[in-house]
């Protein structure tokens, strides 16, 4: 009887794990990518912010096209990818989030906003454009200039799981 058991058990788990017949590639990351899909693009995120930074453009298309190199074994192409992401930077900006009693900002709110359009060649169900904005509050004793590059880091790491769990973990 053990043996029958140690038969038909990994028997019965092989047969449920090779799913249904459904046309979706699942990865260690829980990413959904259709089967069919070999490639990927990313275009460059130009920046339309009113307030320019350089360098930030470069530094958001750099940080998805890493992300779906390590989250995906698809093939980064330069354009007309299978899939495909394209944006801008549309807002860049700090401004006072609480006031103190002598009419003083106490915390400021750094925050950045991206337009993404995300194109899926086989489901455009799953396609969308949608604008991402992540944040982070910082004390008003702090000059900007101090803390920009960390908050900036953090903040366009945040941006970039958005903009990948929208366009493969379907949240």
């Amino acid at each position: 009887m053990d043996r029958i058991v140690k038969i038909l058990v990994p028997l019965i788990l092989l047969v449920l794990t090779t799913g249904c017949g459904l046309k979706i590639k699942y990865s260690f990351t829980g990413a959904s990518i259709p089967v069919e899909a070999k490639t990927i693009s990313v275009a460059t995120f130009q920046n339309r912010a009113s307030l320019v930074v350089p360098g930030l453009t470069q530094t958001i298309t750099d940080a998805l096209i890493d992300m779906c190199r390590a989250q995906t074994n698809l093939d980064m192409t330069s354009s007309g990818g299978d899939l495909s992401f394209e944006g801008e930077i549309t807002d860049y900006k700090t401004q006072p989030l609480t006031v103190s009693g002598n009419e003083q900002a106490a915390m400021n709110r750094f925050s950045i906003s991206v337009r993404v359009r995300y194109v899926n060649g086989f489901n455009t169900d799953n396609s969308y454009d949608q604008t991402f904005t992540r944040y982070q509050d910082y004390s008003s004793t702090l000059d900007l200039s101090a803390v920009e590059a960390s908050l900036t880091e953090e903040i366009v790491k945040m941006l970039i799981e958005d903009i990948f769990n929208r366009a493969f973990v379907n949240w």
